[in-house]
């Protein structure tokens, strides 16, 4: 058996406590200092305290004033500086990485604050949305207490929205659209969902009337923030003007390097992006070729290669779901997805930790079609969140072309991304690490790489069996991914237009018109996260193929799954660190 540093690493399940031999005891000094971090961080925190399932903030609201943003830069800094001061040689191997992630998070959130400032320009990263939804969904608590902590945070929703609109400065044009797109969808869900889960509680109807009261302000509150927003569109010069939505190329690398901190630079990634879009171009058109004589029979194929491609697509596409059975096709196919995991043995499922398909809520909505939720570490066992935008405020026209890209095919790669073995596994095992360092933050390129590294290994592991469809499919997907990244670094480093988008998704990735049409606008919400995907996916099975190629037969995939994600949500070029 061959016997390498490997064999050891292997071992770092920090889920259940295994160490490597070399490794060293976690220092207590070390342990003291994060614990007096995160004492002093959640109260800055109220929102993300929430999220991750603490329920002592849950009456507070981080309100977007100057003095609030001071306190946290100065926070930033002052725990910089003890954990830069802090040396590595006495810290353990999980300790050694906690540090690295405090550093790089207190480094993010600080430029973000005081370069990015993306309070200013972004009018729809003030939403209130979740820190309310937080509070109501927690269902393991009592339903007063869930009440009393949303009564106390109504409170504070008109303060929150005051101190916003005196935060807007030279707003981009399509991010105060959104903004006011996700208000309206957030005082619909004040009236409609949280209103009803008060009509329906147990409480007395004075205290009924009192949080219904609050709603009203809340309610009120954010109609104030859709009519100043309004007014900014009319005439941006009462902000001082609208700026471009795009980032220049330093301030999109910074971002890049904060946000992914993958080993390849945007440029890097860029050209491995064009280079993959050539050799998945040419494996969709050996797929298209060998499913030809199944849907045309005889007739010979066009010289064209796109043609091939686009013709077995256009049979492919319309095998898709009705539009109002969209959310129970995605419920009916998990169960299939877990029971091939667990025959193949690919990684260890929780069959405890409960995960539920809804509609996505009303003030989330805008940005993706589809997304999870899940909870954090102070809240484990609660329900995860598969979010899935119903279709009622498309045309039938934009219904059909978004079927047509969501087909009974590409369901299955969207389910095994954002569910099995993707998010919510990723999210599971998350939870389950010692370190509260690496639940709480996360790197985008190690959650949505691995998502997508899960759709691979699926099918490399026979989910596909010889179905050519799916493969097509599939690759179509993975472009789709690759595509993300060109598109990111496109459009923020070479002025890309929307015409040139276009062309690039619907002719260079076979996308339909729709789905199109919604990245563009992703797009440019979000500057960096749509090179997460192929960025953290090259990284992740690169990695696999070098431990594969050091074991070589000692190789198990299940151990290389359990081990990776058992070190958190740490950076891929962490985790590579110690494995290799």
């Amino acid at each position: 058996m061959k016997q390498t540093i490997l064999g050891l690493s292997l071992c770092l399940y920090f889920f259940i406590g295994c160490t490597s031999l070399k490794d060293k005891k976690d220092s207590p000094e070390f342990a003291e200092l994060t614990n007096q971090f995160f004492a002093e961080f959640w109260t800055l925190h109220p929102k993300l305290a929430s999220e991750k399932g603490k329920t002592d903030l849950e009456k507070m609201l981080s309100l977007p004033t100057d003095e609030e943003r001071e306190k946290k830069v100065q926070f930033y800094k002052k725990h910089l500086n003890k954990f830069m001061n802090y040396s590595e040689e006495d810290l353990s191997i999980a300790q050694r990485i906690d540090r690295s992630v405090l550093i790089n998070e207190m480094k993010k959130r600080q430029w973000k604050l005081e370069e990015f400032k993306e309070y200013q320009w972004n009018p729809a990263s003030h939403n209130v949305g979740e820190a309310i939804s937080y509070v109501v969904n927690k269902k393991h608590r009592p339903i007063k207490d869930r009440l009393d902590d949303l009564s106390e945070k109504l409170l504070l929703v008109k303060p929150f929205y005051t101190a916003a609109q005196e935060s807007i400065k030279n707003p981009s044009k399509i991010h105060t659209e959104h903004a006011i797109d996700q208000t309206k969808g957030l005082i619909s869900y004040l009236k409609k969902d949280v209103s009803k889960i008060v009509e329906d509680s147990n409480l007395g109807s004075r205290d009924k009337s009192t949080i219904k009261q609050r709603i009203g302000v809340a309610t009120s509150a954010a109609q104030g923030y859709i009519r100043f927003l309004r007014k900014v569109l009319s005439n941006p010069q009462l902000v001082g003007g609208f700026r471009d939505f795009r980032l220049d190329a330093g301030t999109y690398s910074k971002k890049f390097e904060f946000e992914l901190q993958i080993n390849d630079s945007p440029k890097e990634l860029y050209k491995k992006a064009l280079d993959a879009k050539e050799d998945l171009r040419s494996k969709m058109f050996e797929a298209a070729i060998a499913l030809y004589p199944k849907y045309y029979g005889e007739k010979l194929p066009p010289k064209d290669r796109h043609k091939v491609i686009t013709n077995i697509l256009n049979f492919v596409s319309k095998q898709h779901p009705k539009r109002d059975e969209f959310l129970i096709k995605i419920k009916e196919q998990l169960p299939e997805l877990k029971d091939f995991i667990k025959r193949h043995n690919l990684l260890t499922l929780d069959d405890t930790r409960p995960l539920e398909v809804r509609e996505t809520p009303s003030y989330l909505r805008g940005y993706a079609g589809a997304s999870v939720e899940a909870p954090g570490p102070f809240n484990k066992n609660d329900s995860t969140y598969y979010n899935v935008t119903p279709l009622d405020k498309m045309s039938k026209k934009q219904a059909e072309s978004y079927l047509r890209e969501y087909n009974n095919y590409m369901l299955q790669i969207l389910n095994i991304h954002e569910a099995l073995p993707g998010h919510y596994v990723q999210s599971i095992y998350a939870n389950k690490t010692k370190s509260l360092v690496r639940s709480v933050f996360y790197n985008n390129a190690l959650v949505e790489g691995w998502a997508v590294y899960a759709e691979r290994m699926m099918l490399e592991q026979g989910y596909a069996k010889d179905n050519q469809e799916l493969w097509l499919v599939y690759y179509k997907w993975l472009l789709r991914s690759v595509t993300n990244t060109i598109l990111d670094y496109e459009i923020h480093h070479n002025n890309l237009s929307k015409k040139e988008a276009m062309e690039l998704m619907i002719a260079g990735a076979f996308q339909e018109k729709s789905e199109a049409e919604g990245k563009w606008h992703r797009a440019r919400l979000k500057a960096v996260q749509l090179s997460s995907y192929f960025g953290g996916f090259s990284a992740i099975y690169d990695l696999r193929e070098k431990v594969k190629k050091e074991k070589e037969e000692d190789f198990k995939l299940n151990e290389f799954h359990e081990s990776f994600l058992g070190y958190g949500q740490a950076p891929i070029k962490e985790i590579k660190k110690w494995m290799l």
